[in-house]
């Protein structure tokens, strides 16, 4: 079954002014803010949806935009509207079950189960309500992955292979369900290329409440942002290989977040109100078998009275049981700070802040020795141009325009692109975005836009996409690796000003060695942090129908030419600076599209190039499967990265790299020999002020085979740096390198120093 898109639309700032470095030829002004009146519906409710799925057996009919009204969705809060949204959401033969309207309020009282591919949304100038009925059955209200009855355990996806779901503007109200049953708002057991997006869960504050406001028992994400949890016995338990979560507020909540299990968990941006305990988090485990959570990177947080911030439930006894990072947390009557359960204090607490503290081995230098410590480490200095006017990380939320009315909005599919798949669109949309670019937002709707030439989008220009629209490179073009071409240019070289692309997919048809899908070469204005970035966008490269590069065409161990699906992803260049959340850019491994998934070989050159000076916020991006390197930084200065997360493609050392592709000079490339013969999860080179806080590089087979995990020899080296650049490291995770991490492409840090369960964990390293 093809894995079609759809967005669920539950019908339900105001912009900065910009500097745009050239307007449209139908534009006497730039854009400006959004002229929508408080009574405006949102537009994605009212501009006109032309959106389709490319290879969909029936395209004509196939329906991408859904309101859930259109399905006899009621929305006055008495109505039980749960099997309306429901067949809203599985309509036209979509993947799951195992097989793979107006701001108001809608009752439900049963799970409203997700499908593959899906982005639920609701009204971001007034978000509707899903209200749980007082008799409310099932597992939790949105469900990602639901358990399939009386299979042993089984469920409707496979959790690592969760991708593609999105979920904003919504609240979810559990206060009508009794407070001693255990509702639960969101199951959310999802991987890459997903987000939680302005999200609210109310829950009952009632002593003794059963409520909880998301439940993650496995995975492997993935990203949300500027979610809100109030009240409740846990605010969000979560257990996941890996996950980024930035701006979180939960108050009067037992439980604020109860962590069962991890590789590594950035938080950045936690705000904890009036809860019992902050953190509790399940330690202790060393193994793979006895797995609990691996490392916990808790950064620019407040907590207020609350007794407990982060509570263990296993003392470490002065080795690595589960590692710690606490970087700029401000506590406001919380006595303990740090403690175990039934044991001692660990790190006092009071009306303080803790500028860095760490529990785990720390490391300086080259020489490998490890030190355990629960006490202050190394405070990198941050660059201010990372930080906002609180002294905090930037962040900046996904671009919804809900100020904006929808004749402020240009669809390209009705200016003549096609968005078939198969129709070359290039000169079409080239001409929506000189005709509209700085003084319209401009729509992709659904569809896959087959493109044979580059894209410019000039500086002052904003995209958004519908359910993840696909740009699809192909042809004559992009098949040189010796001469590669830019397929999207996001602004002219030194370009200033704003540019927002969101919910957007790049992708090839194959053969496309000589393609480099990005080239991001806008900086943000003075004065506008983040106003150049991505949301929600990835890199899709092969796996996928449409792409000629599926397991039919690429079986696993084969080395085939026409499967070499790009030279570069993404390259950000020196005058650049860029905001990119949740990104992930993907080399398929398996095939989305096929019956059982198979595997694949797929061949891309290099994942992600930032010669950028910065400023540059990489806020939980991946990069998976290039052949020379996932991460290459050149030059470049500026850097929050958090958290990073890698794989090295599954095929090597058959060829061993850079094969099938060279080493180019040009592009900085790795060079690569002797033990050196694997792709590299981060290469820094000639870099300054670069922060990764958070990291996950992982190495799980030599040549389809998972024999070398046992020794944690996979490859001999992951990521390394040269001795030009000063980097500080917080919180790595690896799995399957003898080596963490290394300088002058000499291991320093021995994975033997620190198992933490599956992955080994390095608290802390600076040079």
């Amino acid at each position: 079954m093809w894995l079609h898109s759809a967005l669920l639309f539950l019908s339900m700032v105001l912009y900065a002014s910009r500097i745009a470095s050239g307007l449209g030829s139908s534009c006497s002004a730039p854009l400006g803010g959004g002229t929508a009146s408080p009574s405006d519906p949102y537009w994605l409710e009212t501009i006109q949806h032309h959106g389709t799925s490319a290879f969909n057996s029936n395209t004509s009919s196939y329906q991408v935009f859904r309101n859930v009204k259109d399905f006899g969705a009621n929305g006055d809060g008495v109505t039980d509207d749960t099997a309306a949204i429901n067949a809203a959401m599985s309509s036209g033969n979509r993947c799951g079950g195992g097989s793979c309207g107006s701001s108001t309020t809608y009752l439900v009282s049963s799970a409203i189960n997700t499908y593959y591919y899906t982005q639920i949304i609701g009204d971001a100038k007034n978000p509707p309500t899903l209200l749980a009925s007082p008799n409310f059955i099932g597992f939790a209200v949105i469900d990602s992955d639901p358990y399939i009855p009386d299979d042993n355990g089984a469920q409707w996806f496979t959790n690592q292979n969760n991708f593609f779901r999105s979920l904003r503007n919504l609240i979810i109200d559990l206060r009508q369900v009794p407070s001693s049953n255990a509702a639960i708002g969101l199951h959310w057991q999802v991987a890459q290329a997903t987000s939680l997006v302005n999200v609210v869960v109310e829950m009952s504050t009632a002593a003794g409440t059963n409520h909880q406001g998301l439940f993650m028992e496995n995975g492997s994400g993935g990203f949300m942002g500027d979610i809100v949890f109030n009240g409740g016995k846990i605010g969000i338990q979560v257990g996941n290989q890996q996950f980024t979560v930035r701006n979180l507020t939960i108050n009067d909540a037992n439980t604020a977040i109860l962590g069962i299990w991890n590789w590594g968990f950035t938080f950045q941006g936690v705000t904890i109100n009036n809860c019992q305990i902050g953190f509790d988090l399940t330690t202790g485990g060393t193994t793979e078998y006895t797995q609990s959570v691996g490392s916990e990177a808790i950064i620019d947080s407040v907590v207020t009275n609350t007794p407990i911030f982060v509570l263990s439930s296993t003392a470490s006894y002065g080795r690595l049981a589960g590692s710690l990072v606490l970087n700029n947390i401000g506590l406001i009557n919380v006595p303990t700070a740090v403690g175990v359960v039934g044991g001692a204090t660990v790190l006092a607490g009071g009306t303080i802040t803790i500028a860095s503290w760490g529990q785990g081995n720390v490391y300086s230098g080259t020489g490998g020795q490890k030190t355990f410590v629960q006490g202050n480490i190394v405070s990198v200095n941050k660059p201010s141009v990372l930080l906002d006017n609180s002294g905090r990380i930037f962040g900046k939320a996904h671009p919804q325009y809900a100020n904006y009315a929808t004749g402020q909005f240009v669809s390209v599919k009705s200016q003549g692109a096609q968005g078939d798949g198969r129709t070359d669109d290039t000169v079409a949309i080239r001409n929506v975005i000189n005709k509209y670019a700085g003084c319209k937002i401009i729509f992709f709707d659904a569809g896959t836009y087959y493109v044979t030439d580059t894209i410019t989008i000039p500086a002052g220009t904003q995209i958004v996409g519908e359910a993840w629209s696909v740009v699809l490179a192909g042809g004559r073009n992009f098949e040189d690796h010796n001469n590669p071409r830019v397929v999207v240019q996001a602004g002219e070289p030194n370009s200033q000003g704003v540019l927002e692309i969101s919910d957007i997919v790049f992708s090839t048809v194959g053969p496309a060695p000589g393609a480099i899908l990005l080239e991001w070469n806008v900086h943000d204005p003075s004065g506008q942090q983040g106003a150049a970035g991505l949301w929600d966008t990835h890199l899709r490269l092969g796996g996928a129908v449409g792409t000629n590069m599926q397991s039919v065409q690429c079986p696993s161990g084969s080395v085939n030419t026409a499967c070499q699906a790009a030279f570069l992803g993404i390259h950000l260049t020196p005058g650049s600076s860029a905001y990119f959340e949740g990104t992930w850019v993907w080399t398929a491994d398996h095939d989305l599209d096929s019956s059982s998934s198979p595997q694949t070989s797929i061949f891309t050159g290099r994942g992600v190039l930032s010669e950028s000076a910065g400023p540059v916020w990489l806020i939980g991006t991946s990069s998976e499967h290039a052949t020379l390197y996932q991460y290459n930084l050149v030059n470049a200065q500026n850097h929050y990265i958090g958290f990073a997360q890698t794989e090295t493609p599954y095929y090597q050392p058959m060829p061993s790299a850079p094969a099938p592709y060279s080493s180019v000079s040009t592009y900085h490339d790795p060079v690569f020999s002797g033990s050196a013969d694997m792709a590299w999860g981060m290469y820094v080179q000639s870099s300054s002020n670069v922060i990764l806080f958070g990291a996950g590089f992982y190495s799980f087979l030599q040549n389809y085979d998972e024999a070398c995990l046992i020794t944690n020899a996979c490859q001999a080296q992951i990521f390394n740096m040269d001795t030009a650049s000063s980097v500080a490291v917080y919180s790595l995770s690896t799995v399957g390198a003898t080596y963490q991490l290394s300088v002058g492409q000499k291991g320093v840090v021995n994975q033997d120093d620190n198992l933490d369960g599956f992955q080994e964990t390095l608290t802390a390293w600076s040079m």
